[in-house]
């Protein structure tokens, strides 16, 4: 099934690359991402090659709240196949769209995953908790957890796992910035970043990918064009950046000056 939205997050369900306990997990509402996103996943699931999953699916889907989901799909920025799909269930577009949703429209989730604010000590045993942690628990906690566990799984060897600290609700540009400008990310969580169109007004976080080594060089070459002069010229003798894209940035310069 089509619907209209691209994120790495569904991009993986809809490969058929996510196992059976997740997608029973986001079935049942347990995964917890951005509601566009969790309508996304639900109309997926409702097509799975798992019948359990499916009916899973289609029960979350009846329990939806109403009010809530017909102001979602009012929204501007909802495709058209998600609004279709649930026009043809019945739900009718609310005059008003329900504008700043950012929280799931059912989250059954339970964890407690304790406070964002930790001492040194509990982040030492944040990071043995994650350590010991499944696959679907990782997924869970990147949605859900503490921002000291989006710390620590932006930077799982797991991609999906990575890419699911970017669809958490309570991910904030401070943080996105944070993860623009570290070298021990995946490139694959660069790009998401990139690709973002809210997140690339921040300049902090343009700046941070443009300077970052892991960065695909091809989005680095085309971030250089949005630098302010004093940033541009840091970045032509820094050691630490592609050569071709120090390289870049001083012709930059040089048609600047002339």
């Amino acid at each position: 099934m089509d619907v209209g939205l691209r994120t790495p997050l569904l991009d993986f369900f809809r490969r058929g690359e996510v196992a059976r306990d997740l997608r029973l997990l986001a079935a049942a509402g347990a995964i917890s991402p951005r509601p566009l996103e969790q309508l996304g996943l639900l109309m997926l699931l409702v097509s799975d090659s798992d019948e359990e999953v499916r009916a899973t699916a289609e029960r979350t889907l009846s329990r939806l709240p109403e009010a809530a989901l017909a102001g979602l799909i009012a929204r501007a920025d909802v495709s058209t196949e998600v609004r279709e799909f649930f026009v043809a269930r019945g739900v009718v577009p609310a005059a008003r769209p329900a504008d700043g949703m950012d929280a799931p429209l059912v989250d059954e989730d339970r964890t407690d995953y304790g406070a964002d604010e930790q001492t040194a000590e509990q982040k030492v045993l944040t990071a043995r908790r994650v350590s010991e942690m499944s696959v679907p628990e990782k997924v869970k906690a990147a949605m859900k957890g503490t921002r000291e566990m989006r710390t620590l799984l932006i930077r799982d060897p797991n991609k999906m796992v990575a890419s699911a600290v970017l669809s958490c609700p309570k991910l904030t540009e401070q943080e996105v910035e944070t993860f623009a400008r570290m070298a021990n990310v995946s490139d694959d969580v660069l790009r998401t970043i990139g690709q973002a169109r809210g997140w690339m007004k921040n300049y902090g976080i343009m700046l941070g990918l443009t300077k970052n080594p892991k960065t695909p060089l091809a989005m680095s070459l085309t971030l250089i064009h949005r630098l302010n002069d004093r940033d541009l010229r840091g970045l032509s003798i820094d050691r630490n950046v592609p050569e071709p894209l120090r390289i870049a940035a001083r012709k930059k310069i040089a048609l600047a000056q002339k």
